[in-house]
């Protein structure tokens, strides 16, 4: 049986953000025919994913768990780990999404979706960690984008880090206008805080942008391909 992919995002109150990992869920879906694609939560929202991985599990399935999260945290490390080591050799998950330069061009496309002129200084908002690994992947992400824009980019922090991301709009503002790319998955109480950073333009977050649907399907075609392996070649 092709393993189930199961699309792991944080969960949120928010109906927009709900519905974005419902986009991607169903364009992982279209570009993987013959594959089950179903989302699940680690907070907030229901399905929580362990019932969601132990169904399958107890139908015979065997399950890739894809986390929708840009970076490594408590989610991946604990709440998906758990998930996953309750039934060894029937479920494995990938990494995080992020970094992939894949994300750095999809942020892009959202600056100029939003009207960012060529010119602007770009702030790239990220969550946040205590994590000092979090702050590296920021700054990686950051190196990507200016690959990409021809102004200044530079990061800002929605939590945990400094500068926040009004900070680095402020500092900005002597360079001309100013964009904020929205390094997240979905609308929500971040993207708020994004809009609210007092920027010229504040992008969209990167939401089922087709280059992050890619990666969710490449990283679910390694995983499965894995495991269907070890299947095969048991011990």
């Amino acid at each position: 049986m092709t393993p189930v992919l199961i699309v792991c995002a944080h969960g949120t109150d928010d109906p927009d953000g709900q519905a974005v990992v419902l986009e991607i869920a169903a364009a992982a879906a279209r570009r993987l025919p013959g594959v089950t694609v179903e989302a699940a939560y680690v907070d907030v929202q229901e399905p929580k994913l362990g019932d969601v991985v132990d169904r399958w599990v107890g139908a015979s399935a065997t399950v890739v768990v894809v986390p929708v999260l840009l970076t490594l945290g408590f989610h991946t490390e604990v709440d998906v780990a758990e998930a996953v080591s309750a039934h060894p050799g029937a479920v494995v998950s990938t990494g995080p999404l992020g970094p992939d330069p894949r994300l750095e061009r999809a942020l892009v496309d959202r600056l100029r979706e939003a009207g960012a002129p060529e010119d602007a200084a770009v702030v790239v908002a990220v969550a946040g960690s205590s994590r000092p690994e979090a702050a590296d992947v920021a700054h990686q992400v950051v190196a990507g984008v200016q690959s990409l824009w021809p102004g200044r980019v530079s990061v800002g922090f929605l939590s945990a880090a400094e500068p926040r991301v009004a900070e680095a709009v402020a500092s900005a503002r002597g360079m001309g206008p100013v964009a904020v790319a929205s390094y997240l998955i979905g609308p929500g109480f971040f993207q708020r805080r994004v809009d609210k950073a007092g920027a010229d333009v504040a992008a969209a977050p990167l939401g089922a942008h087709p280059l992050l649907v890619e990666v969710v399907v490449d990283r679910y075609r390694a995983a499965a391909a894995g495991l269907v392996a070890d299947q095969s070649h048991p011990g």
